[in-house]
């Protein structure tokens, strides 16, 4: 599979995201199912994982989904790089030594789940409105300087989630960010406006979450589909209501079009169409089902000539998309207040 780079850090053009194996879709798969699709993936040319402290610890334990990536990748951890993302949980810590002590247990833990010494990408998951992110930005950098953020090979970095424009250049000018992960898709583009291209500027990567929309842009999910698993989150994204999936369809339609003509899936198109419109984007969609994993990673083979692209960017451009969740959160809120 060919390689991006996340600021200095090499990665595969596509990613897994792991959250899936343990949250927020429902059921979860058996584990040694979910080790054995991570394995696939990487045996498929997939070296980017991504994972959360607090991915699956609700329902299944602290720490659920890093244990799972980190039994999965015993064998070959120094061939993958490692992404990882902390909360501020509780009270905001207070005072730069509070801040710094508070990042650096979670960091403990993480390292621990892991089964690793250090992580290649750690993020902010949310910004804490009590905490400047400049205190968080100041800790990472003595993070990386202690070793716990690092990559055998050259590379390193740190990151944050969820953020708009100024968050993102006030905590760059105190320690240099390598990537950001914000949502983004076919139906979610407020990146565009300013993160995307702050992020070309200053030589940071954009890490799309939920990059086929939960779903629907594989064409996954319908009016019809229940997600009322209390583990479910989707049943809170505004645009996957009866009514929205209804109105959204004219994007499916163009992207099966598309997957038509270049004998594709429809996520495929959707994750193909975002690599081609920027270079320092890598996706990382997720599944529990080792065969969407796999077909995932297949978009990195679709090819766009510059006039298939613009026809389709210029289509989609000319698609109203109904209802959106927006690229701002901060810790503390609730999936309730999603586009609230």
């Amino acid at each position: 599979m060919k390689k991006r780079r996340l600021g200095s850090l090499e990665v595969s053009e596509t990613g897994m995201s792991c959250m899936g194996l343990s949250h927020g879709y429902g059921r979860i798969p058996p584990e040694e199912e979910s080790v054995a699709t991570i394995r696939a993936a990487y045996d498929a040319g997939c070296t980017f994982f991504d994972t959360a402290e607090g991915y699956g610890a609700a329902l299944h334990g602290a720490g659920h989904n890093e244990k799972l990536l980190g039994d999965a990748v015993r064998g070959f951890r120094d061939s993958v790089t490692l992404a990882t993302k902390f909360h501020f949980t509780g009270d905001a810590p207070e005072g730069t030594d509070g801040v710094e002590s508070c990042i650096r247990d979670h960091l403990a833990r993480s390292l621990k789940n892991l089964r690793t010494d250090h992580v290649d990408l750690y993020y902010l998951h949310r910004v804490n409105r009590r905490v400047p992110v400049q205190a968080v930005a100041d800790v990472m950098s003595r993070l990386i300087g202690d070793g716990l953020i690092r990559r055998p090979h050259p590379g390193r970095g740190w990151g944050l989630s969820q953020v708009d424009v100024n968050t993102l250049a006030a905590a760059h000018a105190v320690t240099p960010v390598s990537a950001v992960q914000n949502l983004y898709n076919m139906l979610e583009r407020d990146c565009e406006h300013e993160v995307i291209l702050f992020c070309l500027e200053h030589g940071i990567g954009v890490v799309p979450f939920s990059p086929v929309a939960s779903g629907f842009l594989s064409g996954g999910v319908d009016a019809a589909t229940d997600f009322s698993h209390a583990d479910d989150v989707r049943k809170f994204v505004p645009q996957l209501s009866a009514q929205n999936i209804r109105a959204n369809q004219p994007v499916l339609e163009l992207l099966e079009r598309c997957a038509i003509a270049h004998r594709a899936t429809r996520a495929q198109i959707a994750l193909a169409w975002m690599l081609a419109k920027y270079p320092n984007i890598v996706p990382i969609p997720g599944s529990k089902r080792r065969e969407r994993v796999l077909e995932n990673l297949g978009a990195c083979d679709v090819e766009f000539s510059d006039v298939e692209f613009r026809e389709l960017d210029a289509a989609l451009d000319a698609i109203e998309v109904h209802d959106h969740r927006g690229q701002v959160e901060f810790d503390g809120m609730t999936m309730r207040e999603w586009n609230r």
